[in-house]
């Protein structure tokens, strides 16, 4: 049931990209609003019935690959900060695809949105969802491109390019300092799976080291990982792609 709520938005992506010049607009909108309600559906059930406070549910599907001590699933972490945030992306991405149906109506290319916007959401759900830092990245990185993607929806315009090669490229910032703060954390705790470093981190609050002054390890890693986020939410000073932004549907 778990990986159903993650790829019931990639089911709608691969279709509508592979065949949605033969759904057509009728069948690519009906397509897509089952898929999103089907996930939102076993999100819902997720929440009520499965993960109550304090309850975490780990799922490694796919042994990905070792480095030294370092090992790598491709996998997901339910616990009840998971389950509410399946809630809040999903209900938003219902009625955003409601909403760009209504509004892109008279649009030839409204399949190609709705394949973006589909995209948006199962990296949305990737980045939540994830067990280990590598793959929390893949999913950050994946929401930069959807973005991208739908700022430039209407290609043959030149400002709606530019916006989004500003917005890919301001947003370097937050990708460099999220990568620095993993870096500090593998070397802080010698994992990247976040059930291990939960069960290390409090053993490594009072490691320090000396750079012109001593510095907190912990509170650094803490520092870029703000940083990061900051970058990608277009917080003040780095939101500045954010009104360009607009030159997409």
């Amino acid at each position: 049931m778990y990986l159903l709520i993650l790829f019931f938005p990639l089911f709608s992506t691969f279709f509508l990209g592979s065949f949605g010049f033969l759904l057509a607009r009728r069948g690519s909108c009906f397509l897509v609003l089952v898929n999103i309600t089907l996930s939102l559906f076993l999100s819902l059930i997720n929440f009520f019935k499965y993960c109550m406070p304090g309850a975490i549910i780990s799922i490694d599907s796919i042994f990905w690959f070792q480095n030294g001590l370092v090992n790598i699933s491709w996998g997901i972490l339910i616990d009840s900060v998971t389950s509410f945030m399946f809630l809040v992306v999903l209900i938003i991405s219902f009625f955003v695809h409601l909403y760009s149906i209504e509004y892109l109506k008279t649009d030839p290319h409204l399949e190609r949105f709705l394949c973006y916007l589909s995209l948006f959401t199962f990296f949305m759900l990737i980045l939540i969802s994830s067990s280990n830092f590598i793959q929390l990245f893949i999913g950050w990185e994946g929401v930069g491109l959807c973005s991208y993607l739908l700022i430039s929806f209407w290609f043959t315009k030149t400002a709606a390019n530019r916006a989004a090669i500003k917005a890919l490229v301001i947003n370097r910032f937050g990708d460099i300092c999220l990568l620095l703060s993993i870096g500090y954390l593998l070397i802080l705790t010698g994992s990247l799976e976040y059930l291990s470093q939960f069960a290390i981190i409090v053993y490594t609050t009072n490691i320090t080291f000396y750079l012109l002054n001593e510095y907190n390890f912990l509170t650094i890693a803490m520092f870029f990982l703000f940083l990061g986020v900051m970058g990608k939410s277009a917080q003040f000073g780095l939101h500045t792609w954010l009104p360009d932004a607009m030159e997409g549907p």
